[in-house]
């Protein structure tokens, strides 16, 4: 079992799990792989989010890989998909990213990108795991005259601005929009992406203070953005996360557009392009029934991977598809992207608005939804691997699903990035899917008390 990253890096509390030490460890062990690998000085971008703690822990994480010989380069405050971008037009041998994605501020994290732009390998993350927590192999600090460097890059926002703008295939003229920036990443992006590319932009949410990411605003929480657009009269809502490598939308009736709208949405534009590659959309285990049903009514193949946007794009580079994304708004576009973006995501949902000259909410009645619901089970690591150890509970999870057999699913899985377990039943039958769900998560939470 991995004992320090999870499905999307290394995660914590600021200072407390995730400690300056640590910090310095992680860029002591990534360092010391990078050199393995390389007869020369391994180059490494960093780039962080807005959180009180981020410029703390990009600042151990630079003095760990300084110290056994990498040379570092700080890209300030950008987007998650900036750096698995940025890697690759830099020449780097690796990229970071500190963030904790969609979580509170008190939480951060640490992602690794490869020099082609996708998130580390489990065989590499491994490797820091064993260097970080075992010293083997032990670190071997740098000789004086081998000390890495660091320096700033002042063109690390206009670099990938441009980048996600050329993706776009029309112009934004006339269109207004609101766009929410959970007070993190987008914050110094967005509006001016958005306004180049001819939109008339209401920003929201856009003035971080190191603590106020993702508080009441961004793409976990939509109220604001909502009543903004009806009252505004707006043609849609877009809302990033806090390292804005998801993207949830809201139509002109301040109506949510989730991921799975958004990949109905997008896979039909592409696919009238000539460019989804094998009629193929891959979603997780978490995708609505009712995209499935979608992708049936429109002759798309639907590949379910696990839930994490690193497993989607896995199955997606395996099998040689273009496309895919999570319910959540992590979307892949693959023949520009190697990670999921927020803004690029945006920039192709708005454009195929503008192409097409439909609403939004005109594009999202291409599917319909299954009543779904999800309840969070806050519990500790062991109770995590109870959920597919523990008798009791695989006995709660089968009595459920013999109960909606052949009228929906149930969908019971420890989250990857949260101290919690997901419990989620979808049907056709709203009020029987929200008591099923709920009976059984009291039961899983009443056994889990003793984990």
């Amino acid at each position: 079992m991995r004992r320090l990253f999870g499905t999307d890096g290394v995660r914590g509390i600021a200072n407390e799990f995730l400690s300056c030490e640590r910090a310095m460890q992680i860029g002591r062990a990534l360092g010391t792989i990078l050199s393995s690998n390389h007869k020369y000085r391994p180059k490494v971008i960093i780039g962080m989010d807005t959180r009180i703690s981020s410029e703390m822990l990009s600042s151990a994480l630079c003095a760990g890989l300084c110290s056994v010989g990498s040379d570092c380069i700080t890209l300030g405050v950008v987007p998650t998909p900036a750096v698995a971008y940025l890697v690759q037009k830099y020449g780097a041998k690796a990229g970071v990213m500190i963030s904790a994605s969609h979580n509170p501020y008190p939480y951060n994290g640490i992602k690794i990108f490869g020099s082609e732009g996708y998130k580390l390998s489990d065989e590499l993350e491994e490797q820091i795991e064993s260097i970080v927590l075992d010293n083997t192999p032990p670190v071997k600090p740098a000789s004086p005259e081998e000390i890495g460097t660091r320096r700033d890059e002042p063109n690390a926002l206009k670099d990938y601005i441009d980048f996600v703008k050329n993706t776009a295939g029309v112009s934004l003229e006339g269109m207004r929009i609101a766009i929410d920036c959970a007070n993190g990443s987008s914050s110094v992006t967005a509006r001016t992406l958005f306004s180049s590319l001819g939109a008339e932009c209401h920003m929201l949410s856009m003035s971080p203070d190191g603590i106020n990411i993702n508080e009441k605003c961004g793409s976990t929480h939509l109220e604001a953005l909502k009543a903004y657009v009806k009252i505004n009269d707006c043609d849609a809502g877009i809302a990033f996360d806090g390292d804005a490598d998801r993207c949830l939308a809201v139509d002109e009736n301040g109506q949510e557009v989730d991921g799975d709208f958004i990949m109905a949405i997008l896979s039909l534009d592409l696919k009238r392009q000539g460019k989804l590659k094998k009629d193929t959309v891959v979603g997780t285990i978490m995708t609505n029934f009712g995209f499935q049903k979608f992708c049936d009514d429109n002759e798309l193949r639907f590949i379910a991977a696990n839930v994490g946007d690193r497993y989607v794009l896995e199955t997606i580079n395996r099998e040689g598809y273009s496309f895919g994304g999570e319910q959540s708004g992590h979307i892949i576009l693959r023949d520009y992207a190697t990670t999921g973006d927020g803004q690029m995501t945006a920039v192709a949902l708005l454009c195929c608005m503008k192409r097409t000259g439909k609403k939004l909410s005109e594009l999202c009645s291409v599917m319909k939804r299954y009543p779904q619901h999800i309840v969070n089970i806050r519990t500790t690591p062991d109770g995590k691997i109870a959920m597919f150890t523990d008798e009791d509970i695989k006995k709660i999870v089968a009595d459920a699903e013999k109960k909606i057999e052949g009228r929906g699913r149930v969908v019971v899985r420890p989250s990857g990035t949260e101290p919690v377990v997901r419990i989620m039943i979808e049907g056709e039958n709203y009020e029987e899917t929200v008591s099923l769900c709920e009976e059984t998560a009291a039961r899983i939470s009443e056994k889990l008390k003793g984990y």
